[in-house]
């Protein structure tokens, strides 16, 4: 399948999003533990999905990013209120979406809530593709014309 490399560069943002809140939020040992056991059991029941219906799973990823981006802006929301301090960026954040060194966490939300649309429409694709019986062709835009 040509579809590998799309989705490792999904599956690496989403990697750079928990680093940078890891970064930011700066939880105790026992908070990271429970982010561990969290990511283990979606490991497994993300297995199992996809090896009984890929179509799903990548609907049921594109749902999750859904809510993610709601999320986010409710979040952007409570630091356009001041209910959420709007500090500076973390060095990771400014590092990996090249931000200004004055960046601010809210320059931060919106760069990990627009990954979050497209990781979204990625997977309706994806799944858009099981429907049409066309999960095999090569990536192409979405929307646009494979090479096959």
């Amino acid at each position: 399948h040509g579809w590998i490399n799309p989705l490792q560069e999904e599956a690496e943002n989403e990697r750079m999003h928990l680093l940078i809140w890891m970064q930011h939020t700066k939880p105790s040992q026992i908070e990271r533990a429970f982010v561990i056991l969290a990511q283990g059991l979606y490991v497994v029941a993300y297995s199992v999905l996809m090896f009984v219906s890929p179509r799903t799973a990548h609907r049921a990823v594109g749902y999750l990013e859904e809510a993610a981006h709601t999320a986010y802006t409710e979040y952007l929301e409570a630091i356009d209120k001041g209910a959420i301090p709007n500090v500076p960026a973390g060095d990771l954040a400014k590092k990996y979406y090249r931000l200004p060194d004055d960046a601010m966490l809210r320059d931060v939300v919106l760069h990990v809530r627009a990954d979050e649309c497209m990781h979204r429409d990625f997977n309706h694709h994806l799944s858009d593709l099981y429907d049409l019986k066309e999960h095999d062709t090569h990536p192409s835009k979405m929307g646009g014309v494979s090479r096959d």
